[in-house]
């Protein structure tokens, strides 16, 4: 089986940006003054052929900010007062394949998910099945956390707030027994140290939404994939919605990950989350997520006739249950509900969630006092985004477009100076020339944690190889560094 590698790093999207200099400074010229046919690119399959007169430019707009980040595939949707008011697809599902994204194009919209694992737990709550604070264990009994205290008192509430205080332990680019039973990661929270104290403060933590997820299979003695499918996707009316890749055939319409690879952008692996599937692991189009912003919007927990959640409940999704660290007195206030990220933009409360795994990045905001709601999936790592989602916001508060374009760009190009820098320093620090000190096949083991699992390093052509967890898709080839690294 093929190994799996060092990701290489991210080159700078200057190469690419320059390349086409010249076509996005015209295409966003001609969106500023709505010269360019809106309707260029659209396919059968969107919901609406030209955007609202409100969104005039929107399409040039998109395609300059594709062109400039290297994005081979977008989608977008725009709800107002209950209508869908535009959705369409951008580009191709993969690079070098005509295939054309549509509004029916699946994408996977990892941390997006959580919110539907709020809704299911939400759902439970209506029944009475479970409450939102409920100790864990009473569901789940054999559920252990680092402390006793925490172990008993621990709630649901908490798991959906990320308050508990342990970490990610998978995500982005972080892997942790990808193809372990997620009972085996249940038991083994027992050994994760908290990255701080339980119920003080944000620690963003997909294990946690795992657990609740967990949650909800005991509670409904349904798996979270079948709860999330036939409890909430399929009333929906969401058809072609899903929560794993597994689902996902080669012929299916759906977007293929990529990345940016030595200067250019290229197809990449599917990334299987099912084992933390309640956090990250669902693929959904623009106009199934068009549904979805519906159901939290005017009437929240009801859309087309079915209602799902009471108004209550579906109101506490939003509602701040945990303070997100901020900028102090120069930044905006932010908070998390359940699932869902609280913040305010220009004056008017927004509940937003973005969802990024490899080579598939989402952004959702919901505003209800506008009765407003904009999706954006893209098939590439960017924040172009937050510009596009940015954007259709100002359209519909009468805001004149604003270069957030830009401002964006230059929020990328300062995090990836700092991480340039702190490479070249990690390299500046290497010693050219040294050997390890003993023969390679001294090196050779297996390494256990009982939080980690276990790894094992063998010798095999002369070189040492690593693999994690006696996992055929998780290998990796290790480079002498320096010394006996």
């Amino acid at each position: 089986m093929p190994r799996r590698r060092p990701s290489r790093r991210r080159p700078s999207h200057r190469s690419l940006a320059t390349a086409a200099g010249v076509r996005t400074s015209v295409l966003l010229l001609l969106a500023s003054v709505g010269l360019v046919p809106a309707a260029a690119g659209a396919q059968a399959g969107d919901v609406r052929v030209d955007p609202p007169e409100i969104l005039r430019g929107i399409d040039a707009f998109v395609e300059a900010g594709m062109e400039s980040w290297g994005i081979p595939g977008l989608g977008l949707a725009v709800v107002k007062d209950d209508e869908v008011v535009y959705a369409r697809g951008y580009g191709v599902l993969e690079t070098g394949k005509e295939r054309a994204v549509t509004a029916s194009t699946l994408f996977g919209i990892a941390s997006v998910s959580k919110a539907f694992t709020a809704t299911a737990v939400g759902i439970l709550v209506d029944e009475g099945v479970l409450d939102w604070d409920d100790p864990v264990v009473r569901h789940l009994p054999g559920f252990r956390l680092y402390d006793p205290y925490v172990t008993q008192t621990v709630t649901i509430r908490d798991l959906l707030a990320h308050r508990v205080g342990v970490g990610r332990m998978t995500g982005n680019r972080i892997t942790w027994m990808p193809n372990r039973e997620r009972a085996e990661l249940v038991y083994r929270m027992r050994y994760a140290e908290p990255e701080q104290s339980f119920r003080n403060g944000f620690v963003y933590s997909n294990v946690m939404y795992m657990v609740a997820g967990e949650v909800v299979a005991a509670a409904s003695g349904m798996t979270w994939d079948d709860f999330v499918t036939e409890r909430i996707l399929r009333p929906l009316g969401m058809e072609r919605a899903n929560t794993s890749i597994i689902h996902i055939s080669d012929t299916e319409d759906a977007a293929w990950p990529h990345q940016e690879i030595d200067g250019e952008v290229v197809p990449i692996q599917r990334r299987n989350f099912d084992n933390v599937g309640a956090s990250a692991s669902l693929n959904l189009s623009v106009e199934e997520l068009a549904t979805w912003m519906r159901f939290h919007l005017g009437t929240p927990g009801e859309v087309n006739g079915v209602q799902l959640l009471s108004p209550t409940t579906a109101r506490e999704l939003h509602r701040a249950q945990n303070r997100v660290p901020d900028a102090g007195l120069q930044g905006s206030l932010q908070s998390y509900g359940l699932g869902f990220q609280l913040s305010m933009f220009e004056g008017r409360r927004v509940s937003q969630h973005g969802g990024a795994t490899d080579g598939m990045n989402t952004t959702l905001w919901l505003l209800p006092e506008e009765n407003l709601g904009v999706v954006v999936t893209t098939n590439t790592f960017n924040s172009f985004m937050a510009a596009l989602a940015q954007r259709v916001v100002d359209r519909y508060l009468g805001i004149p477009d604003r270069p957030h374009d830009v401002r964006v760009r230059e929020g990328h190009e300062r995090a990836f100076a700092r991480a340039q820098a702190t490479r070249d320093s990690i390299h500046g620090a290497r010693e050219e020339g040294t050997t390890p000190s003993r023969p390679l096949a001294d090196f050779q083991g297996v390494f256990t944690d009982s939080l980690y699992g276990e790894a094992e390093v063998t010798l095999g052509d002369g070189a040492l190889v690593l693999r994690f967890w006696d996992d055929d898709t998780q290998v990796l080839d290790l480079e002498h560094w320096h010394h006996d690294t």
